[in-house]
């Protein structure tokens, strides 16, 4: 049995940092709020019509480590719009690392923008074609 897609990503905080987190994903990565099935205070947020980012608490009781070493570095999302996007975070004074990977063996020049959410989760923006 083998995986087939990347269903979603979960991040976990208090109710203020997640409301932080759902306003930096919503004007950053383009992400949108959609239907979430639980009861729960928390967001799932979307891009092209599927839930890829969850926002949650943690359960009651749940000690969550914060200093702990991990081999997480982030996490890709293909994009449109290079331009507007690197536009966007310059005038918010969003720190990010723009790269360009020429095409080779089959793969189309990829431009990436990294950058990091207000946790410091890392972020890649794809842009398979920069104009677009």
């Amino acid at each position: 049995m083998a995986a087939i897609t990347l269903n979603h990503y979960n991040l976990r905080g208090d109710r203020a940092t997640l409301d932080r987190l759902k306003d930096f994903y919503l004007k950053y990565v383009g992400l949108e709020v959609g239907p979430r099935p639980l009861s729960s205070f928390g967001y799932w947020l979307y891009a092209g019509g599927r839930d890829v980012l969850h926002l949650s608490e943690p359960r009651p009781g749940e000690v969550r480590q914060t200093e702990m070493k991990t081999g997480f570095d982030h996490v890709a999302f293909t994009c449109t719009d290079l331009p507007a996007m690197l536009a966007k975070l310059q005038q918010d004074g969003i720190t990010y690392r723009h790269a360009v990977v020429e095409a080779k063996a089959g793969f189309a020049t990829q431009q990436q923008v990294f950058f990091s959410d207000p946790e410091g989760n890392g972020i890649e923006l794809n842009f398979v074609d920069a104009a677009a």
